[in-house]
């Protein structure tokens, strides 16, 4: 892997086509129903494709079609990470079956076996010699490892790509022909966030990956695609390439300002700065306060959960009663909570900058889908149901927004103006408006730039006053708690909860 000589590049094929949008629907698939791929073409200039929220495994997952005939393989959309790859068929996790205590490697981490899902690709695999289009353009370049010790390697080749009816042609993907994750990846987020790039060290070793590749095949007019996740227990949302449904927000797109990597002082990453957290029940409001604000956010579809500085975390904590396991590392809180009235209210960009409240029941998380919850063994909380909390923290950067917070949030990804556009979601929402970006660097359709914004420093210095809690007997009263949990006296959770680690584990070394 010293070098990316052998790495060819995508052929750019001019278009002409006028402004263009390609859409997916979201569609929930609990791990005990099988895999339904709907196509539809909707018109001369969109498509239709069922994605599905796999709760089990922690993401949003998309069938597609990949090689010449075409393999279908069901693979997880993720926009922090920028490669499409895909586990090989003779790979060892899709040659055997699972252990026989049921669990699985991979990132989900939840060591949960579901019916009929005994096999190490139940999602699919691909098999390169039956691609009469495939070819090897990185041999052994195909290097990626994620933060729980998962790993996908292999080649870089280029094959014919299919999603949605959408298709295109050599386009550049990753063979983990050595992985010990049981399903692949579309990662549609910047060329220099690609694991080629971080592994050479070379900006120019970036290549065309999907989003790019979508707008030089005249699939989309732009480098932009926007995000609709809708609530946790949705069965529909939207992921739109090249467009923005202004029927699936309320209020006002406000657009603001993606962050440059500080190391790197490059765009790789969906960094915003966050400048506030503010708690709001029946019983009250709280701004909470941390001395790293402005803080830089990831805004990570392939993460379950949402990691914010330590500081910042326990008083969320402290508010909504959670159990905090050191076994786990993990707070938890219990499942009764999902009924409480209280929300948080995330803020971005300084006080003109757009403001997401994200409710109860978008935070309360079951451990093991479609099983009983474990209960707690002790404590305040002794024999009710564990369910996981949404909010978890990190004690350095990157710090993350995922599942927990985007389905509250509709957000719009621009990579060719390095902005994000950001609305309250309309959960739930039956009608659509799709309004295509006019052209190649076009602002965000219906969007306004917020004015003074203010940028992500990721600071530690200086002093924060501590909340009143005020809002925390609204959040608690829903699990029949009246005082606030103290820090010092949370208590620890059984290590019958072991297996509960959970979130997609897509946090890139």
């Amino acid at each position: 892997m010293n070098t990316v000589a052998a790495l060819a590049t995508v052929s750019l094929i001019a278009s002409t086509a006028h402004a263009q949008v390609v859409q997916f629907d979201i569609a929930k698939r609990t791990a005990q129903q099988p895999n339904r791929q709907r196509l539809i073409r909707r018109d001369a200039t969109t498509y239709e494709q069922s994605i599905q929220n796999d709760v089990n495994r922690g993401g949003y997952f998309a069938t597609v079609s990949v090689g010449s005939p075409g393999q279908k393989l069901t693979l997880q959309l993720d926009t922090g990470s920028s490669d499409i790859w895909v586990p090989s068929s003779s790979s060892s996790v899709c040659t055997k079956s699972a252990s026989s205590d049921g669990s699985k490697g991979g990132r989900g981490g939840d060591g949960e076996s579901s019916s009929g899902d005994d096999e190490g690709c139940q999602l699919g695999s691909f098999d390169s010699s039956k691609s009469t289009s495939m070819k090897v353009v990185g041999k052994n370049m195909f290097n990626i490892s994620y933060v729980d010790g998962s790993h996908s390697y292999g080649d870089y080749f280029t094959d014919d790509f299919d999603i949605g009816g959408a298709k295109l042609t050599n386009l550049t993907m990753g063979l983990g022909l050595d992985t010990d994750i049981p399903y692949g990846l579309i990662g549609v987020g910047y060329a220099l966030n690609e694991a080629i790039v971080a592994d050479t060290q070379l900006a120019s070793s970036a290549y065309q990956n999907l989003p790019v590749q979508m707008m030089n095949e005249g699939l989309i007019s732009t480098n932009a695609y926007s995000l609709w996740l809708n609530d946790l227990d949705a069965s529909t949302g939207q992921i739109l390439f090249g467009g923005v449904d202004t029927e699936k927000y309320e209020g006002d797109m406000s657009i603001i300002n993606v962050q440059k990597d500080s190391q790197t002082n490059a765009f790789t990453s969906f960094i915003v700065a966050m400048t506030s957290l503010t708690a709001n029940s029946p019983s009250g409001s709280d701004s909470l306060m941390t001395r790293q604000f402005p803080i830089p956010v990831v805004l990570d579809s392939g993460t379950t959960l949402s990691y914010l500085p330590t500081e910042l975390a326990v008083q969320v904590w402290k508010e909504v009663g959670a159990v905090y396991d050191t076994y786990t590392q993990m707070a938890f809180v219990p499942c009764g909570m999902e009924n409480s009235k209280g929300t948080f209210e995330f803020g971005f960009a300084g006080p003109n900058g757009p403001k997401i409240s994200v409710d109860m029941t978008e935070l309360v998380l079951d451990i093991a889908e479609g099983s009983e919850a474990p209960r707690f063994q002790s404590g305040q909380y002794k024999g009710q149901p564990i369910c996981q909390f949404g909010i978890q923290n990190f004690t350095s950067e990157p710090f993350l927004l995922g599942d927990t917070f985007l389905r509250s949030a509709y957000v719009v990804y621009d990579l060719e103006n390095n902005q994000i556009g950001m609305a309250k979601t309309d959960f739930n929402s039956t009608k659509t408006n799709v309004v295509p970006f006019a052209s190649k660097g076009a602002t965000i359709p219906s969007g306004t730039v917020v004015k003074n914004q203010v940028a992500a420093t990721g600071s530690s210095e200086g002093s924060v006053a501590q909340p009143t809690y005020a809002a925390s007997k609204g959040f608690q009263s829903a699990a029949g708690i009246v005082p606030a949990l103290e820090w010092a006296h949370m208590v620890v959770v059984g290590a019958t909860t072991v297996f509960m680690l959970a979130g997609s584990g897509l946090f890139l070394l």
